[in-house]
């Protein structure tokens, strides 16, 4: 069977994740990381997508943006690949794939859960043990929100700066939010929305996208249809 092309709505956000090939790392040093950055702020402007928030950890990329069209995020992704991929084989003497299959990703709700993925993509460092806190982790949006240093590929979104009137008042109210332990409950729905390639939304979110998009979004129903409607009992 075909593969259902992603749900990509222009200027909605998406959560996007990338994984090493069977768990490989994709980043050995800084000069690894650095480069990645390098070519995904180019990548982000060419093709006209804003970041929102993003972390590398040594075998994943996740990203909150947001694609000013249906096939910027796409391009976007490719031309990172067809840069970095040669830059990783050639500097560590391997070939083939780097990349677990395709990208995944998710649209989201922008008033439910924007700040809760935003959230959940800085604290990763923690949750995976990598780093002792969020602010101690150099590669993620965390050390631009936090207010440790300006990150020109960082497009804050419109809910971040609601945050506070002042840049130390978003920082504050942001480093705040960032100390709140997510619930295991909203854990599970971020990561089962994005591997599934499910909308990450309400009920009616998720129908308006199926209404604007023409397509099943919404889980149909098991079994197959009736032929005739069943007598009631």
């Amino acid at each position: 069977m075909a593969r259902l092309p992603r749900l990509i709505i222009p200027f909605q956000p998406h959560y996007v994740i990338a994984r090493g090939n069977n768990g490989q790392a994709i980043f050995h040093d800084a000069a690894d990381y650095t480069a990645f950055l390098g070519w995904l702020r180019s990548a982000a402007k060419s093709f006209k997508v804003a970041v929102h928030a993003y972390v590398l950890l040594p075998d994943c990329v996740h990203c909150l943006v947001s694609p000013s069209d249906a096939t910027g995020l796409g391009q976007m992704m490719q031309w990172i690949g067809r840069y970095y991929v040669p830059y990783f084989n050639r500097k560590y003497g391997r070939s083939g794939t780097l990349w677990q299959g395709r990208y995944k990703t998710s649209v989201i709700d922008i008033e439910q859960y924007l700040m809760l993925c935003s959230r959940y993509i800085e604290t990763l460092p923690v949750r995976t043990s990598v780093a002792a806190t969020a602010r101690d982790y150099p590669w993620s949006s965390y050390m631009h929100h936090g207010g440790l240093r300006q990150d020109p590929m960082v497009t804050d979104h419109a809910l971040y700066w609601q945050l506070g009137n002042t840049p130390f008042e978003r920082e504050a109210s942001h480093d705040a939010l960032v100390q709140q332990a997510l619930t295991q409950d909203e854990i599970a729905v971020i990561e089962q929305a994005v591997l599934k390639g499910w909308p990450l939304g309400s009920e009616q979110f998720k129908a308006t996208l199926q209404q604007q998009s023409a397509r099943q979004i919404l889980p149909a129903k098991r079994g197959r249809p009736f032929k005739n409607k069943p007598l009631p009992t």
